[in-house]
């Protein structure tokens, strides 16, 4: 459909997803069908009016770095980004590992750091490794910083994301979680301030947050296996089976748009059809908008709620 209101179309729409903890052949705590939920959230990607050009992906791909898990999530999301031409970015997570996640996603030998660039279009989206062997939280070495200081000297036609596993920012919602953050934030930010750096999205949470950090808008985007239960009754830590989603982003020349999509269908109360959109076609920009914006249209007279 051609834009409706003030704005052109996006330049670019990424999709990011997070945290899928995809098993060889287990459930995730006895209950948890990881895979199943990964493909419910990638399912919803078919319903978008403008199809992403990149799927990402930041960190624990597989919950316990076996092979047969990263085999599984290229079954399961190479027929889907090549069903949207959409170029999956793969993100390294503490639930990783460097040298499985290699060999199964890139066909690579070798346990060094998993950082990589990738061009969407003019869009330079980075891929940081920000996982330390053997511990949950995250650091970055000085190679990886000057690594990124220099891809970062050229800026990208369209900007650069960066995409990282643990992100920069506070977790006043979740305080446990500050002893497995990323430390040292500032010497990433001496290298992120007054580059090309557009947006910085994270994941490791389980839960969507936003922030700003060295000037850059921060996305977190929640989990598609469980999410973090962030004001529990009682408990000091809770994972649920609820509140999944992922999050899209349109880019626009001077903005970035975020979306927050839950993975799973809700009931309807209200809405209209798509044998609506023909006749709307029919007619005039004016008549358009004088019949979504004005109440007293046909509508927007009161009318007969769907029932599920």
């Amino acid at each position: 459909m051609e834009p409706l209101g003030q704005y052109p179309d996006p330049a670019h729409v990424v999709a990011h997803l997070s945290d899928p903890h995809l098993l060889a052949d287990a459930l995730q705590y006895g209950v948890i069908d990881t895979a199943a939920r990964l493909r419910q959230a990638l399912s919803r990607l078919g319903r978008l009016p403008t199809p992403p050009q990149a799927l990402v992906f930041t960190g624990d791909l597989a919950d316990l770095a076996e092979p047969a898990a990263y085999e599984k999530l290229r079954e399961i999301v190479d027929p889907v980004a090549a069903d949207l031409g959409a170029e999956a970015v793969w993100v390294m997570g503490n639930h990783d590992e460097r040298r499985a996640f290699a060999r199964g996603l890139y066909g690579a030998d070798g346990d060094a750091p998993q950082d990589r660039v990738h061009d969407i279009a003019g869009l330079r989206i980075v891929a940081l490794d920000t996982t330390v062997p053997g511990w949950h939280h995250g650091e970055l070495s000085d190679g990886q910083l000057d690594w990124l200081r220099a891809v970062l000297a050229e800026p990208a036609r369209h900007g650069t994301l960066l995409a990282m596993h643990h992100p920069p920012i506070p977790v006043p919602m979740l305080r446990l979680a500050e002893l497995i953050e990323l430390h040292d934030q500032p010497r990433l930010a001496e290298v992120v301030e007054g580059s090309d750096v557009r947006g910085i999205l994270g994941g490791h949470f389980h839960f969507t947050s936003y922030s700003t950090f060295a000037g850059v808008p921060v996305s977190v985007a929640s989990a598609t296996c469980y999410s973090s239960e962030i004001l529990p009754d009682r408990r000091l830590l809770s994972a649920v089976d609820a509140h999944q989603s992922f999050t899209m982003l349109h880019l626009y020349d001077d903005r970035v748009v975020h979306s927050v999509v839950p993975i799973a269908d809700a009931a309807e109360v209200s809405g209209y059809g798509l044998e609506m959109l023909e006749p709307f076609g029919s007619l005039s920009a004016r008549e358009r908008f004088e019949m979504v914006a004005s109440k007293d249209s046909p509508l927007n007279r009161p009318h007969t709620p769907v029932v599920p």
